[in-house]
Order: C-alpha cells, then structure tokens, then sequence
C-alpha cells in the first residue's frame, strides 16, 4: 500500500517489495544492527531540524539526493555535508595533477551544494579511491556528527547493489559502513573516541534516524522531486571535471528519477528519490 501526499512530499510503502531486514531477520552487516522505522506514512521533516549527508565523493550527493535536498532546504531544514575524500582520483584529463583536481572538486562540490541551499561542508581529506571504515574515519565522521548534532543522517548505503554494480563503488560502502558506525555505537558513546570529548569538548550525540541511498528494489522512502529536478540537474552540471564530457545526462537521471517515481506509485511522469530508512535511536 503506498500513501502519497501530493508533489515534493514523502511517499512509502506498508507493503515492501523484496527482502528487507528487520530485527526478525539478524542483524545488518554494518555496526549494531540498526532496525527499519515502523511501517506508517510519516511527514519527510517532521521533528528534523538539521540533517547531516555523509558522502566519499564530491558528487555522489548530487546524484543521489540533491533534489531531496533542495526540497529540504526550502523547508527550513539546516543541510550539512560531509565529505569523506576531496574526490582526487577522480576527473579524465591525465595532466591535471591530484592536488589540483581536489582543489577543482572543491569548488565544484562547493558550487553545488549552494544551488540547493547548502552552505555547511566538512572535508575529511581521507585517500579517494583507498577509502576504508577504519577507527580513524569512524572518529572523524563522529566529530562531525557531534558538532552539527543532526536529527537524521543520509549516507550511503554500506550493501553492495547488484542491480546498479555502479552505484556500489568500494569507496560508497566504505563511506556507508564508517557512518552507520559512527552513529551507533560512538558518536552516542561518550567514552568512544575520548579526545572529541576530553580535548575538543564535543558531547555525546545520538541520531535518531539514518536514510540510505542506493538501496535499489530495498527503498522504502520515495520523496517526490519533480519540482526540484532541474535543480538537481543544475546542481550536478556544476562538477564539470566529472560530467562535462558525459551527453544527455539531464535524460538519464530522468528516467531513474521516472522509475523511482514508479515504483512509489506516483502519477505518470512523476519524478523521485529513493531511500531506504533506519530506527537508529
């Protein structure tokens, strides 16, 4: 059964479609075994007043969540990025040096993330392409999450997607597995990680949920983006050194954006995001 609440509104289904992990089932491969919120239509930003996108790339934002975004922003709701890598190994022009190409891919991913009305980003400078859930990004994600101290965190998925093998970069699970670690057990932990609270005064934080992108036939949130799609495009034309080359690119997100639209049960035409939520409080 799927309830619709009109354009740019959340959408989900009581009636899942595909395996889906709950607490009958064991626990999910990454840290805790966080559980699947309950199976109600619920208002996308209800009780949320900042949301933190915890991310490996430059990009990987845009493609997944940026007309979300946009829709969050003008809601009221405060955005904030997190960036695991400056995105080095990225880009196909061979002469320009890494160091360079993380410059760009700031910017880019600077540019971007203003188009949907977000100003707050947080650079982890972790190796791009070499990105793994150590203690060391789990601790960096958590003192991010302590400093913007969100209600909900939107990340990626930390499961390969058989169905979209590119959507499973190594880098992508790697970002997943690090966050869905940081926000449970350390970011809540007030002993994990001493020097955040010892020597950078950063409290304790729980998250109360997490939304992933990527989760294929698995989604379970659907928000409806047709109204912000051209934002989203816009958004994602601003990194030039990865998709300046690529043709009809505004097409192809279309038609992803028509099936997610689809399956959520929306009008012909209609245009989503998909994501797959999680009862982390």
């Amino acid at each position: 059964m799927w309830a619709h609440q009109g354009g740019g509104r959340i959408v989900k289904t009581s009636c899942q479609r595909g395996p889906l992990l709950g607490p009958s089932q064991g626990k999910a491969a990454w840290c805790g075994g966080p559980e699947r919120l309950p199976s109600t239509t619920m208002d996308g930003l209800e009780g949320i007043e900042r949301i933190l996108v915890v991310i490996a790339h430059p990009d990987d934002v845009d493609f997944g969540s940026a007309g979300t975004i946009a829709q969050w922003t003008a809601a009221g709701a405060a955005v904030s990025y997190c960036l695991c890598t400056d995105g080095d190994a990225g880009g196909i022009d061979e002469s320009v040096s890494r160091p360079a190409m993380a410059a760009q891919r700031r910017v880019e991913q600077t540019n971007a993330a203003r188009t949907v009305g977000v100003t707050d980003l947080h650079w982890l400078g972790h190796a791009d392409g070499r990105l793994a859930p150590t203690i060391d990004l789990r601790r960096d994600i958590s003192r991010v999450i302590r400093r913007v101290r969100p209600q909900r965190v939107l990340t990626q998925s930390p499961e390969r997607n058989w169905e979209r093998i590119h959507a499973s970069h190594p880098d992508h699970l790697a970002a997943g597995e690090a966050a869905l670690c940081a926000v449970y057990p350390d970011a809540r932990n007030p002993f994990a990680h001493p020097g955040l609270k010892l020597d950078e005064h950063l409290t304790e934080w729980t998250v109360p949920e997490v939304w992933l992108m990527g989760t294929g036939e698995r989604a379970d949130r659907y928000v409806d983006i047709t109204d912000t799609f051209d934002t989203k495009i816009a958004a994602l034309r601003c990194h030039v050194s990865q998709i300046g080359h690529v043709e009809n690119i505004a097409d192809r997100l279309r038609d992803w954006a028509i099936a997610n639209g689809t399956a959520a049960g929306l009008p012909t035409g209609r245009l989503a995001e998909s994501f797959r939520a999680i009862n982390t409080q």
